[in-house]
């Protein structure tokens, strides 16, 4: 039996993980989040959406004219790790919107919450169009 704890980590079929609160660790260093050039909206949501919630993300940046190639997600916490230019649009989903990051700003509850919520999804709509008048 191995006692290396990434063997450990292998045996419980775990490939990566990511720590929520790296600063509670004395001496780490976290690591800087720099988006790719293609990136043209930010989602920031304490969910990553899988399943039906990225398949109503799909509906609505198609919506919006972009696709899931040109998007990326972060966890709340990870903003203060972000470095370099922002994207285009920064989507806040279920948490609160950060003066950090620069650009179009939609704020909305969860993408669970949202889809199949006629009146959620109407607001975020009417988010998007202030966007493009």
């Amino acid at each position: 039996m191995q006692t290396n704890p990434m063997a450990y980590l292998s045996e419980m079929g775990i490939d990566t993980y990511q720590l929520m609160y790296p600063q509670r660790l004395s001496g780490y260093q976290v690591a800087a989040i720099i988006l790719p050039s293609n990136c043209k909206l930010l989602l920031v949501s304490s969910v990553f959406p899988e399943g039906s919630q990225a398949e109503f993300l799909e509906r609505v940046l198609k919506s919006m004219q972009l696709t899931l190639e040109q998007t990326r997600h972060i966890y709340p916490q990870q903003i203060e790790q972000l470095q370099g230019q922002s994207a285009e649009w920064l989507w806040f989903a279920g948490c609160q919107s950060s003066d950090v990051l620069q650009g179009k700003v939609l704020s909305s509850p969860l993408l669970s919450d949202i889809d199949g919520n006629n009146q959620q999804r109407k607001a975020l709509w009417q988010q998007i169009c202030t966007y493009s008048e």
